[in-house]
């Protein structure tokens, strides 16, 4: 998994409340099990029409944010079902850290186990940084998980909590498989023992 430890990059807008895993990453996108190839159907149903045109308005599509690195969304972001395809989805487009008010429980979770950093900040702060956002590439945020900041494009410097374990784990591009290797000398000497114990086995 790719570490996390300071982003600077162009925010996008998205100020809806109750964006859904849905909404994220459509269900008929749902048929892989690979992490890559989903960024072009983020927001699917929001990004283009029917027939498969890109919508003018939609913010992702707008010239200043199609290289946009963080997203400012609205409350509760990610509810819905737990696919974990939603921050997969998110990650393959380029977006790395998700700033919002709330997030339902699992996606947060699902963010942490794929190299996304879901940041919560109060609505005053998001309020702010969504104004930061809506003036294009000309305002750039600066995410540090290392000191748990986030700076605005204007210098106001904005503090959020984070568990320290997920912390240490994005610093260290740490998912569960990484995790358990991190006792591989542990794991093969348990093996090691159990096999001469148990010869049969």
């Amino acid at each position: 998994m790719e570490k996390f430890t300071t982003l600077t990059g162009i925010a996008a807008p998205m100020p809806l409340v109750n964006i859904d895993t849905d909404m994220i990453i459509p269900k008929q996108f749902l048929k892989t099990i690979k992490r890559t190839g989903l960024g072009v159907h983020l927001f699917d149903e929001m990004r283009y029409t029917p027939e498969g045109a890109e919508v003018p308005d939609f913010v992702l599509n707008q010239p200043a944010y199609r290289e946009a690195r963080i997203l400012i969304a609205g409350d509760n972001f990610g509810c819905g079902s737990s696919r974990e395809h939603a921050p997969w989805a998110l990650m393959d487009f380029g977006i790395r850290c998700v700033i919002s008010t709330s997030f339902a429980d699992i996606f947060y979770n699902n963010c942490f186990k794929n190299g996304i950093l879901p940041v919560i900040l109060p609505p005053d702060a998001v309020e702010q940084l969504m104004d930061d956002a809506e003036k294009g590439a000309n305002a750039r945020i600066t995410v540090d998980l290392e000191a748990q900041t986030v700076t605005a494009a204007d210098g106001t410097v904005f503090e959020f909590d984070i568990d320290p374990f997920k912390k240490h784990c994005l610093i260290n591009g740490l998912d569960d498989i990484g995790l358990t290797l991190e006792k591989v000398s542990k794991i093969d000497s348990f093996e090691a023992t159990a096999r001469a114990r148990f010869p049969w086995a």
